[in-house]
């Protein structure tokens, strides 16, 4: 059974529908910890399906290192297979991206390497894109530079607004992502054919 920690910073709708997919007999993976750098909304969902909780503020810290040591620390206390980024809107540093990554996967409502970063659905909209997407890649060094492991196109419709392009793509998103766990969980998606980032010093 392939355990799995969540981090999130918001209402955490990824991490709902993960929860729903993993609380069924026949999947093979298992949230064990929810993770957050706030308090999150998202929280309610872990609690709801019983799933214990760890806070680590980013504002209580003084550098971005020390906050993700400690991030780490809490993290090495459940040893999860795998670490799932869902909306959690801070970049790991690079010594907590060494230590997980291949296992270590986001989710990004675009179709990369088009559009990355954190305005992925405005920057579609901006460039008068036709059609954009969603993705599911394994987090490298860079800002969703990552290997893709799923990702599909969504198109962009006449009319719409960064609200509604968002809200057809987070079903694809999710879908994706529980599918992507499960791949993983299966054998059927071998991270380890990933290179690690080399730790940094």
């Amino acid at each position: 059974m392939l355990t799995v920690a969540v981090l999130i910073s918001g209402t955490g709708s990824n991490l709902r529908a993960l929860l729903e997919a993993t609380a069924s007999a026949d999947f093979p993976a298992r949230v064990v910890v929810v993770g957050a750098d706030r308090q999150a909304d998202g929280f309610a969902h872990a609690e709801q399906f019983g799933i214990p909780t760890f806070m680590v503020p980013f504002r209580e810290f003084e550098t971005r290192e020390q906050w993700g040591a400690e991030l780490q620390s809490q993290l090495e206390v459940w040893n999860p297979d795998l670490v799932v980024l869902s909306g959690l809107m801070r970049l790991l540093p690079a010594a907590v991206v060494a230590a997980w990554a291949p296992r270590l996967i986001n989710t990004h409502p675009a179709y990369l390497p088009e559009f990355p970063g954190a305005h992925g659905v405005r920057d579609a909209l901006a460039a008068g894109a036709t059609q954009t997407g969603a993705s599911v890649i394994v987090v490298d060094g860079g800002v969703d530079t990552g290997p893709i492991l799923a990702q599909e196109r969504i198109p962009v419709l006449p009319g719409d607004t960064e609200h509604t392009l968002h809200e057809r793509i987070k079903p694809v998103e999710r879908r994706l992502l529980i599918d992507v766990v499960r791949g993983i969980a299966t054998g059927e998606l071998d991270l380890s054919r990933f290179d690690a980032p080399a730790p940094t010093v």
